[in-house]
């Protein structure tokens, strides 16, 4: 009865509202579209990111980075892997691997800084990509209530000058369209308040990643300058894995 009851009530809105409520409609309904999209499109995401960290202990217990990289998996926009693959480089990079001669301006940087500076860029990339999109729900769910309290305030307006032209005052007359403008507020609510929950839990997972992500930059740091991944555990027992030559 409650749902029947909106749905008249929207459609009276937009039948009788002038241009004005039905662009108000509108721009919650576009505000509603891009919160569920960009919730779901970054649902996936973190889902994914998730998946790939539980590759990094894999990637620890490898017998070289190769077989590493492997269990990292090859997922386009992997982050562990990305990290690994810009550490490697830097690496191969600050040390002359790649065959160069001529000095550079890094020759006279420290190995574990240039390196860091690498993990560094790599980690920071990652968190831009992952609040991609979170500006987007912060703006709907602090906005979209005064939308839909605008709405109200101009239908109300409208409402109050029909019943003056009329010249008529009963409560039938004033509680109809009064109503039916209240409608416009309820819709920013149902349109902030999931925008709202998908930020607070998107926030949560993408920090959950990052710590994650961070952490394994730190062990990448100390493989790399020390050729050993910092010690963990009760024991600090880890298996080493072998430097990747080319």
């Amino acid at each position: 009865m409650d749902s029947q009851f909106a749905t008249s009530g929207i459609a009276h809105v937009w039948s009788q509202g002038d241009w004005v409520t039905r662009s108000v409609a509108l721009v919650l309904l576009a505000m509603s579209l891009a919160s569920w999209i960009i919730i779901l499109w970054k649902a996936l995401d973190l889902r994914a990111q998730r998946a790939q960290a539980r590759g990094v202990e894999g990637f620890w217990h490898s017998s070289d980075f190769a077989e590493g990289l492997d269990k990292l998996g090859d997922a386009d926009g992997n982050p562990f892997r990305t990290a690994a693959i810009e550490g490697r480089e830097a690496a191969r990079h600050i040390t002359h691997q790649d065959g160069a001669t001529r000095p550079q301006l890094h020759d006279n940087l420290d190995v574990s800084d240039w390196i860091e500076r690498a993990l560094r860029k790599s980690v920071d990339d990652f968190t831009i990509r992952a609040q991609g999109g979170l500006s987007v729900l912060a703006s709907v769910a602090s906005t979209a209530p005064f939308v839909g309290l605008f709405g109200t305030v101009w239908g109300i307006y409208h409402a109050l000058l029909g019943i003056s032209t009329a010249g008529q005052v009963a409560i039938d007359q004033v509680a109809g369209p009064i109503g039916e403008a209240l409608i416009m507020t309820a819709l920013g609510l149902l349109v902030a308040i999931p925008a709202v929950l998908g930020y607070n839990a998107l926030v949560r997972g993408n920090k959950a990643v990052l710590h994650k992500l961070n952490r394994f930059a730190h062990d990448l740091h100390a493989y790399f300058v020390t050729g050993a991944r910092v010690s963990v555990g009760a024991e600090g027992k880890v298996l080493p894995i072998k430097q990747q030559r080319s």
